[in-house]
């Protein structure tokens, strides 16, 4: 009888969690890790919107005239309005990160779901357009997103540089992202340092990398685009 129900176990999580694990990490179905045209980068921002240091990326991102994909939280988004204005303002694509920062394998996904659409709700009543686009935190599916999550485009990325920690610094963070820079990329990076395993100053670090990073890129023949954008020829 125990073996059953350790089998039984073992297969619920393969399915649950495991299954959709290794469509979209490995197989590279399901979500949208990267693009297929030639020379197009989209970068992407998690975990804001955050009071200090998003208004400073979008600060940088308008020097650069340079338009990105926020996937945000919903509880930050309420208490933020303003700089949810901004962002679509200034030509950005939201997108939505779980309306808290907690990882689907451990929560309800029927109380998930709820969640998600009530942050959608939520940025729709900002903005007055719904986002159609999900992040999960830190990129964890179940089986129940698929289920649930029909009526959003999932999006990962191919290119994670560990921004979230502050000891990585300025100069590591943009030699990482140049590196890795290829056709198609979607660059995640994170404008807020309140998320677990997170460090409060972080993005201030990150900041300072991308500058470098973009002014890097304006000498070579890269296009920034939106995450829409790259999905019209994924």
């Amino acid at each position: 009888m125990g073996k059953l129900l350790a089998g039984v176990l073992i297969f619920f999580i393969m399915l649950y969690a495991v299954v959709p694990e290794i469509a979209t990490r490995i197989i590279g179905v399901g979500a949208l890790r990267k693009g297929r045209l030639r020379k197009e980068i989209a970068l992407t921002f998690d975990d804001g919107p955050d009071p200090y240091y998003t208004p400073r990326l979008l600060d940088l991102l308008k020097k650069h005239n340079i338009k990105a994909t926020f996937f945000i939280v919903g509880a930050k988004a309420e208490k933020h309005p303003d700089i949810i204005k901004r962002i679509q303002r200034e030509g950005h694509l939201i997108g939505i990160h779980n309306y808290v920062h907690r990882a689907n394998w451990f929560m309800n996904p029927w109380r998930l779901w709820q969640q998600i659409h009530y942050s959608a709700d939520v940025i729709e009543q900002i903005t007055g357009q719904r986002p159609v686009h999900y992040r999960p935190p830190w990129g964890l599916f179940t089986i129940f997103d698929f289920i649930l999550g029909q009526k959003f485009s999932f999006v990962l990325w191919s290119v994670m540089v560990g921004d979230w920690r502050s000891r990585i610094g300025r100069d590591a963070l943009r030699k990482k992202i140049l590196t890795q820079l290829h056709d198609g990329c979607v660059i995640v990076l994170h404008d807020s340092g309140e998320t677990f395993g997170a460090d409060r100053d972080a993005p201030m670090h990150m900041l300072e990398a991308l500058e470098d990073v973009l002014q890097a890129i304006s000498k070579q023949p890269y296009k920034f685009v939106l995450i829409d954008e790259i999905m019209k020829h994924a």
